[in-house]
């Protein structure tokens, strides 16, 4: 079925097999088991089916089938809706993939419908299924499972960021300045930025996860979303951390490129004021007025040259000596 990428129910942590989504209701009539399905952009009459077998409610499916959501935990009865923004680095051209995940959760079911260029969960179903007595715990696992596998998909976009920032600052120490150099800095503020928006709302959904008023997670599952809580925390730190080096480096390269413009005004200043001096003696001289110092000398236009030479010669010295060329 289109958008279908697996649909498997279990029973004591165990695998059973694989069920056809028209069969799910009759399995979810049995004690002790749960579906587990996972869905990949799939069309509306795959969700409408979904919703059927499972009785999702419409506001959150209607979610689901939109995407482009925030982050976000709500509870419709007994079931939860959580919905996650997942990221991950192109292997091609090094840049941040951001996707979403919706997950439905009730007592014995999970469904997980992923849009955009998201990594797909047969890891976090293979690892789940090599703990059976881990998984036996239900949906709850589960759900643990896929958040953990989201938020550490982040490290690894964060230490990028941490790269990114160590050629940026060679850049701006150690090489010439350029107008690149501020828009990449800025281009890392609107990522990190994206990647804050995706992270912060995982503290509060977990703390909400690990409360007792949420029955679809059992007593002995809540302990595993302390973990999720720590990893979003890490690196909503790492983030805050990364913006304000990015804050500084800004400033510092526009305090260089202010200090640089600088130094370029000093130098044409005082080249300005060198030329000016041979300028000055010789307008004086291009005024031709009849009686003038000097006009029937014979050394007058080799005196008034050494003196125009000399005077240069003088201020490029104390220009040279004061650090202004």
């Amino acid at each position: 079925m289109n958008g279908v990428v697996n649909s498997v129910a279990y029973a004591g942590g165990l695998r059973i097999g694989e069920v056809a989504i028209p069969d799910i209701s009759e399995i979810l009539k049995q004690p002790g088991r749960f579906v587990w399905i996972g869905l990949h952009e799939p069309d509306d009459a795959v969700l409408a089916e979904v919703q059927q077998e499972f009785a999702l409610h419409d506001l959150a499916v209607e979610d689901a089938a939109r995407a482009h959501q925030r982050p976000k935990l709500e509870r419709y009865g007994d079931s939860l809706f959580v919905v996650l923004r997942t990221a991950h680095l192109d292997s091609t051209t090094g840049g941040i993939d951001f996707g979403e995940t919706h997950l439905f959760v009730g007592s014995n079911y999970v469904v997980s419908v992923r849009h955009g260029p998201s990594l797909p969960y047969v890891e976090v179903r293979s690892r789940c299924e090599a703990n059976p007595e881990l998984l036996a715990k239900g949906p709850g696992f589960v759900l643990y499972s896929l958040m953990d596998f989201i938020v550490d998909q982040y490290f690894p976009v964060v230490d990028a960021f941490e790269g990114k920032l160590e050629a940026l600052e060679d850049n701006i120490f150690r090489q010439t300045l350029t107008r690149e150099t501020t828009e990449r800095i800025y281009g890392l503020k609107r990522d990190l930025l994206e990647v804050k928006r995706a992270v912060v709302p995982l503290v509060d959904m977990c703390n909400r996860l690990v409360r007792a008023d949420v029955a679809v997670v059992p007593e002995d599952a809540r302990v595993y979303f302390r973990d999720v809580y720590d990893h979003a925390i890490r690196i909503n730190e790492m983030i805050d951390t990364l913006r304000e080096l990015l804050t500084t480096a800004l400033e510092a390269n526009l305090s260089l490129i202010s200090v640089s413009q600088n130094e370029d005004m000093k130098r044409l200043a005082g080249w300005a004021a060198i030329i000016a001096v041979p300028t000055m003696i010789a307008g004086v001289y291009g005024m031709n007025f009849k009686f003038m110092p000097e006009l029937e000398w014979p050394f007058g236009y080799p005196v008034v040259m050494a003196i125009m030479f000399g005077a240069c010669g003088f201020l490029y010295y104390r220009f040279k000596r004061s650090g202004w060329l």
